[in-house]
């Protein structure tokens, strides 16, 4: 019965936008205002099942090295890219960061209309990510530090910094490079959606958990309610998102207050899972109680349970987003394990690779998943 009413109402949407009630959701709600239900469902119908990789070139540590003018690669994005096309991959989530934007915006706004253009030739939408609150909380340009040996995503940097997150009177700064951002390709049909702000309550325990503000939370629960708004205020045509990734979502009540303003801010809800096949499927049926479109902007950790045999069949039959972490094993070295920051992996290999889908030569690291995506994202009947 689920079904059905999930299909009824997607075809009542379509009808809508037939009619040309509901073809463009931005100019139904109204300016400055999330997305009603309707809007947002219209929005999903209207796009293939979204299903790609967090994407950083191989040859970045971070979003710095990616997009700072001195070390952005066109070439190697189209190859990479190139890849990820050519298992049927349609999406690829990209972290961008305020510090590059602001040395130098109209160079940064070029570097991204360069993108996207790599990104249309091989029929990607990215969903662009505004902030993150995950590892070095001391961001800085320039060079950054090679990679340390055997650690998992040893060089990703938050945005923003802990000082800027700890004044507030920096905040004006924040709001000039999300109204920049967002207001530049806030009509660009490129672009899928804007994820505002990534696991915006992580405490870095396990890496530089030390070193992040004793109220970070606090602090990004104020802001993130006034990012949603600059980035809105640019009357984006594109959804807002931020995804939820850990506690109790079986209702409201039951979420942390961040977890809260994420799903009440959000045009279409988001969130990660690293877990095995069940604990999904039982996220997923927790978030449908929203009824607006679900997509996984984070899964995949092989050594977590959490694998493309397992979890994209099951994404694909309940039409939610798939989103894994990493397309090509580079200097992230995310192919390392979570565990990797008590224990790096020097002098052993870990037995399976935890994220990334291919070698840097373009080959896959298991042509049986490349296999899976490409004929689920064909449309094909899952396979045996």
């Amino acid at each position: 019965m689920k079904q059905l009413n999930r299909l009824l109402r997607i075809c009542a949407y379509l009808l809508l936008a037939v009619a040309g009630v509901a073809t463009s959701p931005y100019l139904q709600a109204e300016p400055g205002q999330r997305w009603t239900e309707a809007e947002a469902n219209a929005w999903y119908a209207r796009q293939p099942w979204p299903v790609g990789a967090n994407f950083v070139p191989s040859n970045a540590i971070n979003e710095l090295e990616m997009w700072q003018a001195e070390t952005f690669d066109p070439v190697t994005i189209d190859r990479e890219l190139g890849w990820a096309e050519g298992i049927g991959m349609n999406t690829m989530r990209v972290f961008l960061h305020n510090l590059v934007w602001e040395q130098d915006p109209k160079g940064f706004e070029k570097r991204m209309d360069a993108f996207l253009a790599i990104a249309a030739k091989h029929h990607i939408r990215p969903v662009f990510v505004l902030f993150d609150s995950c590892w070095d909380p001391m961001p800085k340009l320039g060079p950054q530090h090679p990679p340390i040996p055997g650690v998992h995503n040893s060089g990703w940097v938050q945005a923003p910094g802990a000082q800027m997150l700890e004044d507030a009177k920096e905040y004006p700064r924040l709001e000039r490079y999300v109204k920049g951002v967002v207001g530049a390709f806030a009509r660009d049909q490129r672009v899928l959606a804007w994820d505002v702000w990534n696991e915006p309550d992580n405490g870095n325990d396990s890496s530089y958990g030390s070193q992040d503000p004793k109220n970070k939370t606090e602090l990004v629960l104020a802001l993130l309610p006034q990012v949603f708004a600059w980035a809105r205020a640019e009357h984006p045509e594109q959804p807002l998102t931020s995804g939820v990734w850990q506690g109790d979502w079986s209702s409201l009540q039951t979420m942390s207050p961040m977890a809260r303003v994420q799903i009440e801010q959000s045009d279409v809800i988001s969130f990660h899972n690293y877990a095995w096949p069940e604990e999904f499927e039982a996220r997923v049926k927790a978030l449908e109680q929203f009824h607006r479109p679900l997509i996984c902007t984070e899964y995949m950790a092989r050594g977590a349970g959490s694998t493309f045999d397992t979890i994209l069949p099951l994404a694909r039959q309940h039409h939610v987003g798939a989103i894994n972490w990493g397309l090509v094993a580079g200097r992230s070295q995310t192919y390392l394990p979570w565990d990797s920051w008590q224990r790096p992996y020097v002098l052993e290999k870990p037995t399976v690779w935890f994220h990334d889908v291919f070698y840097p030569d373009g080959k896959p690291y298991r042509e049986r998943e490349a296999e899976i995506i490409r004929a689920l994202t064909s449309g094909k009947p899952a396979l045996p």
